[in-house]
């Protein structure tokens, strides 16, 4: 039987990331809440909520991670040829909760979402607070594609994408990698490896790397709230041949 600490209602801090289990990779403890000062809290301790609407809060802080360096960003070939035709309006901010709810749709592969109605509910008022941002891809009036995430000092937290036409997540996340690497961000967390995110260039670091960075690329919590969070608008534009 696993076992794990149970996390209070608003209470309780979270155990090291050092003890995490290896099987299953990353699960750290369960229980606690959904608030925007315990998600905030947890991100910046590389600690993520993940669980199925019939479970309890499950915390996970998985090694290896992947994670994507701006400066790493790979675009293939057909990816560039579908960025020159400009098939996709990009926008950030704009659309935040219909990104969130189509991210949650159930996919091909799987039945179920880990997205439920509750955590919904808790990256909205994420992003209420200026913490939690999305990126959008259009086609004419249709939202086709796009992603969300949480930004903390440097570091932007991906959290899931979705897409309705060829290369829209893609393309949403090409102008979220080049937007963040102008705002001086350091590092895209992926959380897991995938294979979508391991073509755009993401890798795998350890533990002790992962928590090194976090370190170094985000303030102390003192500071994160005193600084006043914005809502997100994107400058950059492919020019690229």
């Amino acid at each position: 039987m696993i076992k794990i600490p149970v996390l209070g209602f608003h209470t309780q801090d979270f155990p090291p990331i050092e003890h995490a289990l290896d099987d299953p990779n990353g699960l750290l403890a369960a229980g606690g809440d959904l608030s925007p000062e315990r998600l905030i809290d947890a991100y910046r301790r590389g600690i993520f909520p993940w669980f199925d609407k019939d479970q309890p809060i499950l915390w996970w802080s998985p090694s290896p991670r992947a994670v994507l360096f701006p400066d790493q960003l790979h675009v293939s070939r057909s990816l560039r040829k579908t960025l020159r035709k400009q098939i996709y309006r990009v926008t950030m901010d704009t659309a935040f909760e219909q990104v969130i709810r189509a991210c949650a749709e159930p996919r091909a592969y799987t039945d179920g979402t880990w997205i439920t109605e509750d955590m919904i509910a808790a990256y909205i008022a994420l992003h209420k607070l200026g913490f939690a941002h999305s990126v959008e891809a259009w086609q004419g009036e249709k939202l086709v594609g796009g992603l969300y995430g949480i930004a903390l000092g440097k570091i932007y937290f991906g959290e899931s994408m979705f897409s309705r036409a060829t290369d829209a997540s893609k393309v949403a996340f090409v102008h979220l990698v080049n937007q963040l690497k102008a705002w001086d961000f350091q590092l895209i967390d992926c959380q897991v490896e995938n294979p979508h995110l391991d073509s755009l260039g993401s890798i795998s670091i350890g533990r002790t790397h992962f928590k090194g960075l976090l370190d170094s690329y985000i303030p102390p919590l003192e500071q994160l709230y005193s600084t006043q969070p914005r809502k997100w608008t994107l400058d950059w534009q492919y020019c690229g041949t």
